[in-house]
């Protein structure tokens, strides 16, 4: 994300000079904050097209308002604090044609929520007609006749002309030929949108009916006919009646699909696609505190072995599903999610692009850390539990400078939201539609939440953090030989690093820890053959550490057989222990990493708001955790792994906590 080859195009906005300051909580008596939603920034990636009228693509008067509004897809910084809008991949100098094309519809369905929700959360005038439009150019996008019914082709040109195989190449080929993550967005954009103009523009709504329903059939004939079947995937069963096999893509629908419920309960098969996408969503938890994913809902039903902060509104999608379908069942894996995984996310550095299964891709964007604050703030509302917002503040302080840069990610005075920060702290200052859509639906639900608002705007700096870090295997002092595979992605995973070590029988390697205060949790990563029998003893010093197995069952629809796995070991390193070292006691063992974890993970956050401390316990029985060693006034609040308080106090100084396994603590002051 941080080098495209793209050309540019003369479409330029002035934006002011970047400047967040002090951003503190208001007094009781100050004047309401001014709102940190701001749509300027998207208002100018608009445009408008007038496409042909056709019989498998037409949208509601259209030959009455053939203009229709489009997101440009990309706004790439130029000198002077201006920006240049731009479409995907090449431009043709001839045609005039972007290898994919100007706009696509996984944009267009998001803008379109992104005004609804302005809309109806301020009552701005000017958002209700964008919506409006908006949504007529999803219903566009969308194949209305054949076959396809339903499914939606992603690109368009800015001359209207759409683009349904892009290059490059993107599955489904052609775009509206299958199920589809912009099927799913679009379904999240009608459902909304028929919820905000059902009362308001009847006739309008009934049109986003008909397009809602010919959605949901496409999902029912091309995702729900194998419902209540599974896939195999590495000798797990994961739920075969996924979006795309997605998780992720299925919470967006989800979304959609509970906003639409709520407003047309009557809706039979609306309701009963909702009902199946969320159970096959819950389904997709995995992990504990102390095993990996750590409680996450895993986003591909591919894999055993990947996770990702965009698109992860899993959570969110659960908790509206929850309270539409009124099944508190739903909640637990979103609550595990929240309660237990976000705490280790934040004290690792935050939303990383992918854990696959170590961090090996940590850039943040902003359509991650959207979507753990979305998912934190919606879990908390449904199941009542305030602890949650506690957190969802700390991922919202990632907009105003606790990231990798050090530096505010949006600008309320312009509405821009930059497009990434890699983890060297290297800002990609570009601003395009889908940074930008998403820091916008961040900033709507912070203006709707002003105490979290308050406390993630007044923390700005990251004081310290201890938590998830990586040995690569490939450093240890090894008598074993390091392997560099042609390609580290496995098809479903990624070697992190150059490659990874293999043992034979017998051979033994040593690997130095970073220096600790406290016990860790090692979790080496090796791969696991598809029924395999190796086993490997670990030690740290002469304290044994546990013996483990390296196999998994059938390959299923996996990518390859095997995977990619960490294990936790038995035993805790102490504190005092520098190394670990593992022998291979049968078969040949192939170690990737080593994931090395406090027992007690931590971060502070300071700021103008004050200080903010977070610890999070991954061990299996309650941990006296000493909190506030830089003293002064405040409140320490005790969360179980349910994300239920445990106790409350005022504190003046250090003070010592009992953190429940796998439940935080935090202290503000």
């Amino acid at each position: 994300m941080f080098s495209r080859a793209r050309s540019k195009i003369a479409a330029v906005l002035t934006v002011g000079a970047l400047a967040i300051g002090a951003l503190g909580v208001a007094s009781p008596a100050a004047a309401a904050p001014d709102p940190l939603t701001n749509l300027s920034h998207l208002d100018f990636l608009l445009d408008e097209v007038a496409p042909a009228d056709t019989a498998e693509h037409t949208t509601y008067r259209l030959a009455d308002e053939p203009q229709l509004v489009m997101p440009w897809t990309y706004a790439d910084a130029r000198d002077g604090g201006t920006f240049e809008r731009v479409g995907g991949g090449p431009l043709d100098p001839e045609t005039g044609h972007w290898g994919q094309g100007a706009y696509n519809a996984d944009d267009v369905t998001r803008t379109a929520v992104v005004y609804l929700r302005h809309w109806q959360q301020f009552g701005d005038t000017s958002s209700r007609e964008k919506a409006y439009e908006l949504l007529r150019s999803v219903a566009y996008l969308q194949t209305a006749t054949g076959p396809n019914a339903g499914n939606v082709v992603l690109w368009m040109q800015d001359d209207g002309t759409l683009n349904p195989s892009a290059e490059p190449v993107e599955l489904p080929d052609p775009s509206d030929s299958a199920e589809s993550y912009w099927l799913a967005r679009t379904l999240w954009a009608l459902g909304e949108g028929y919820a905000a103009f059902r009362d308001v523009d009847p006739e309008f709504a009934a049109f986003l009916q008909d397009r809602l329903q010919l959605s949901v059939a496409a999902v029912d004939r091309q995702v729900l006919d194998t419902y209540g079947t599974y896939h195999v995937v590495d000798g797990v069963k994961l739920p075969s009646w996924l979006i795309a096999n997605g998780a992720d893509a299925s919470a967006e629908a989800v979304l959609g699909l509970a906003a639409y419920a709520s407003a047309a309960p009557t809706d039979a098969a609306a309701r009963a696609a909702l009902s199946k996408l969320a159970e096959g969503i819950a389904k997709m938890g995995a992990g504990n505190a102390r095993t990996w994913p750590y409680g996450a809902i895993l986003p591909w039903a591919e894999s055993r072995t990947v996770w990702h902060a965009w698109g992860s509104q899993m959570p969110a999608a659960l908790a509206a599903a929850s309270a539409t379908l009124s099944t508190r069942s739903l909640l637990g894996p979103a609550i595990t999610d929240s309660a237990v995984f976000d705490p280790i996310l934040l004290t690792a550095g935050g939303p990383d692009n992918g854990w696959q299964p170590t961090p090996t891709d940590r850039t943040q964007i902003a359509y991650g850390v959207d979507s753990r604050l979305q998912s934190l703030l919606a879990v908390a509302d449904v199941a009542k539990l305030p602890g949650l917002d506690e957190l969802a503040s700390l991922v919202g302080s990632w907009y105003f400078g606790t990231n990798a840069s050090g530096e505010p990610m949006y600008d309320p005075d312009t509405g821009v939201t930059y497009d990434g920060v890699s983890a060297a702290g290297e800002i990609n200052r570009n601003s395009g539609a889908e940074s930008t859509i998403h820091g916008q639906l961040s900033m709507l639900a912070l203006d709707d939440h002003p105490d979290v608002a308050a406390q993630a705007t007044g923390v700005n700096a990251v004081q310290s953090r201890s938590g998830l870090t990586t040995v690569e295997a490939e450093t240890a002092t090894s008598t074993g030989s390091v392997v560099t595979p042609e390609s580290l992605w496995t098809g479903e995973s990624l070697y992190s690093g150059t490659g990874y070590l293999e043992l034979s029988r017998g051979e033994t390697a040593s690997f130095r820890l970073p220096s600790a205060t406290a016990p860790r949790i090692v979790e080496p990563v090796a791969f696991n053959a598809e029924n395999g029998k190796a086993r490997s003893l670990w030690r740290s010093g002469v304290l044994p550490l546990g013996v483990l197995k390296h196999g998994v069952g059938a390959q299923g629809i996996s990518a390859v057989p095997g995977a990619l796995l960490p294990q936790p070991l038995a035993i805790s390193v102490p504190a005092k222990h520098s190394s670990v070292s593992v022998t291979a006691l049968n078969r040949t063992v192939s170690i990737d990493a080593l994931i090395v974890r406090p027992v007690v993970g931590r971060l502070v956050f300071t700021g103008d708001a004050g200080r903010t401390e977070l610890a999070h316990s991954s061990s299996a029985i309650p941990q006296r955790v000493q909190m506030n060693a830089d003293g002064g006034a405040g409140t320490l609040r005790s969360y179980n792994a349910g994300g239920k308080l445990v106790a409350s106090h005022n504190i003046s100084g250090p003070a010592t906590v009992t953190v429940q396994p796998g439940g935080f603590a935090i202290v503000t002051n």
